[in-house]
């Protein structure tokens, strides 16, 4: 997948390095050509100086509706405004944004940008927002049975209930939509972009995340 990091701090770096060992095509950007050292000498990605809601800069690294867009620097008026460019200029599906302040987190989620916000989880959180199917799972019990997963709906399942889950031995724990989280009823409709905890077996996860994907074997 072809993936552009916005901001080349610590965050930004880390994630950069992190992406590209898992054999993502990766394109850093940054206004200051120092921060690139961040990414050590075994870095293979490429590297882009300029600002990160420039038309031309990100047309330099290769956006594309398809890519997907991290917007990580030092300021929440910048990350905002790439992320909207990244969606609303190039049609980017795939946009987080790191916002330092939590006040402004719901309000961006509510225009369907995802966003992070503390140091200590920025890393681990843009990348299962960007890559929801990496197969990591926040909580697997002591038997190794079932594990515990946070999801982002995609389009290809939204519009189903919560009930609907249950036909794939899935269990909806937890439902975030614009910034606000409930356990949900059964009836409860799914929204694209809505982030669910979902808690079943790792084999009817991994169903889960197939369907969600290819938009095969969905709910009705």
């Amino acid at each position: 997948m072809h993936m552009i990091v916005v901001g080349c701090g610590r965050v930004g770096s880390t994630v950069a390095r992190e992406l590209s060992n898992t054999g993502h095509d990766v394109v850093v950007i940054d206004r200051n050509a120092d921060a690139f050292r961040r990414l050590g000498d075994d870095f293979t990605g490429r590297t882009v100086v300029g600002i990160g809601f420039d038309r031309e800069v990100l047309l330099s690294a290769g956006i594309t509706a398809s890519s997907a867009v991290v917007a990580v620097t030092n300021g929440d008026n910048s990350n905002i405004l790439i992320a909207r460019v990244a969606r609303e200029m190039f049609a980017v599906d795939s946009v987080v944004a790191r916002i330092y302040d939590p006040r402004r987190a719901a309000i961006y989620q509510r225009l369907g940008i995802a966003t992070v916000a503390t140091v200590a989880w920025a890393s681990s959180q843009i990348l299962s927002l960007v890559m929801p199917d990496r197969g990591e799972s926040e909580w697997t019990d002591p038997t190794t049975k079932f594990v515990l997963v946070e999801r982002r709906v995609p389009g290809a399942i939204a519009g189903t209930t919560v009930s609907a889950f249950g036909e794939r031995d899935i269990r909806v724990v937890l439902l975030t939509r614009n910034g606000e989280s409930e356990m949900p009823a059964g009836s409860k409709l799914i929204q694209e972009g809505d982030t669910l905890h979902l808690l079943g077996a790792p084999h009817d996860i991994n169903r889960f995340d197939f369907a969600s994907t290819t938009g095969q074997g969905g709910h009705s």
